[in-house]
């Protein structure tokens, strides 16, 4: 099957290289849900572009280690061929607390982990990058973390409830934002206030976002004879509106979309 995309246009970044990931471990659960691991191939310099998914990571790549922030569009990245990136992806609402900052003031950014850190971040990513494997870099940025993750406090309960209830909706179930309202006891304006500060833009952001990403997923099992069904399972009202929604998010169609992801 050919890619309908040239070499000059970008891909996705789960459709580049290899990807897998784990959970995080035990000492880091409360604060990161999962490491992740991205070799890129050697050859060609290829353009990602790396679609929103509602979430932050601390990466290391090339000996440097950034903050991802959470993003509303794709963004577009280019690492040298062979390339390999490392990440933890931070629990829902819990970037907030690490740095310091609202998760809206890190839209779209990629900082490094020094602007938040100074000194010390520097240290870590020295330490880190004496790894002489990915496998060996992963374990010694988990431990790094595990030490600093002792004296954080937990993430925000509330934050995890929203971003549970709002990945878990029943497509077509009801207004989102009254039944958040309902389910959470607060206030509209409290509502958009807290989301905002913990994933970086408002709730029906967010919905967009995990309805994406649930085509993602059920993308990577159907070919694009299936689109229209999988458009009503991931939530879209129809197949238009799965096509409005992907473009104006990564920048595709649909169908490319699917036929990346099963190449």
């Amino acid at each position: 099957m050919e890619l309908p995309i040239s070499n000059d246009h970008p891909i996705l970044g789960q459709a580049v290289g290899v990807y897998r990931e784990r959970p995080a471990p035990r000492p880091l659960a409360r604060h990161f849900s999962r490491t992740w691991f991205h070799a890129l191939p050697s050859g060609v310099v290829r353009r990602s572009a790396i679609v929103p998914d509602g979430c932050s990571d601390l990466i290391w790549s090339g000996g440097t280690l950034r903050i991802a922030g959470p993003d509303r569009t794709a963004k577009i990245e280019q690492l040298p061929p062979g390339a390999t990136v490392i990440g933890l992806r931070f629990q829902p609402g819990a970037l907030a607390a690490w740095l310091g900052v609202p998760a809206s003031e890190l839209v779209g950014a990629r900082v490094r982990l020094e602007h938040f850190w100074g000194a010390e971040a520097r240290r870590i990513g020295d330490w880190v990058s004496e790894g002489h494997s990915p496998a060996e870099v992963a374990a010694r940025l988990e431990t790094a973390m595990a030490h600093r993750a002792a004296g954080m406090k937990d993430r925000s309960e509330w934050a995890a409830a929203i971003f549970r209830l709002v990945e878990g909706r029943t497509p077509f179930d009801g207004q989102l934002i009254d039944r958040l309202v309902g389910e959470t006891g607060a206030s509209e304006r409290t509502l958009r206030r807290r989301c905002h500060e913990a994933f970086g833009f408002g709730p029906k952001t967010l919905d967009r976002i995990l309805r994406f990403q649930r085509f993602i997923r059920l993308a990577r099992d159907v070919g694009q004879a299936g689109l229209a069904g999988i458009a009503f399972e991931a939530g879209y009202s129809d197949q238009a509106h799965l096509t409005r929604e992907t473009r104006e998010l990564a920048g595709f169609t649909p169908a490319s979309v699917v036929a990346q992801l099963t190449f």
